[in-house]
């Protein structure tokens, strides 16, 4: 009788995600996962020699960033607090660097940055002249 062992999803998406860095879909991976899986991701980045960072994320998660050298030390020095606590303009830096889609990034920092519209709100948030 043959044996087989489930591979948590979470590990599933690190493989996915070390598969797209290797292909060049990516160059930098935000990966935020439970603790109790950490161990084996930095085997599995190390093994590869992936250069990572980990920063905590809550009682219970990591986060590991993973992927080129460069983007790595930027990351270093733009991530230097929690996620939540990250300026607007360090919040589009890093959601650009991990190739979140772009204009949602530049909607997401105008809406950080403004609070509102130019057109005090007429508009619903959304004061875009278009011509």
């Amino acid at each position: 009788m043959r044996t087989t062992t489930a591979i948590p999803t979470e590990l599933k998406v690190l493989m996915n995600h070390i598969y797209e860095l290797h292909k060049g879909v990516r160059h930098m991976v935000l990966f935020t996962c439970n603790k109790k899986y950490s161990e084996q991701t930095i085997k599995r980045l190390e093994s590869q020699g992936i250069p990572y960072l980990l920063q905590p994320a809550g009682r219970q998660n990591q986060n590991i960033y993973f992927g080129r050298r460069e983007c790595l030390e930027a990351i270093r020095l733009i991530v230097t607090r929690p996620l939540n606590e990250l300026t607007p303009e360090e919040d589009f830096i890093l959601g650009a660097m991990l190739g979140y889609d772009l204009c949602a990034q530049c909607e997401r920092y105008c809406k950080r940055k403004k609070g509102k519209c130019e057109c005090d709100g007429a508009c619903d948030g959304h004061c875009i002249n278009r011509n």
